[in-house]
């Protein structure tokens, strides 16, 4: 048996971010799980530039994986500030098209 190799890793990244986009495609509703969809999906592209990067020694896919984490506070932050004014008006945060 061999060792790991890049391709499951890389694999595993890319799972990640279909995984967020199927979660925004099927929810219609509920907006926290649309966010959480989302922080999923960068999480699965971090996994995979951080993965190539050490693959390719090469430092600048970690860097710009630390910027996207930098993002992906700041989104979380914002709509969770968001969620809440939208709390305060309608009394619920469920999305309604009708």
């Amino acid at each position: 048996m061999k060792g790991l190799e890049l391709n499951y890793f890389a694999d595993i990244g890319l799972i990640l971010c279909f995984l967020g986009v199927c979660g925004i495609l099927v929810n219609k509703r509920n907006i926290i799980i649309s966010i959480i969809s989302i922080e999923i999906m960068f999480y699965g592209l971090n996994f995979y530039l951080i993965t190539i990067s050490l693959y390719l020694d090469d430092i600048s896919g970690q860097i710009m994986s630390l910027f996207i984490l930098t993002i992906a506070a700041a989104e979380s932050a914002i709509a969770l500030a968001l969620i809440m004014s939208y709390f305060k008006i309608f009394k619920n945060i469920l999305l309604d098209y009708n």
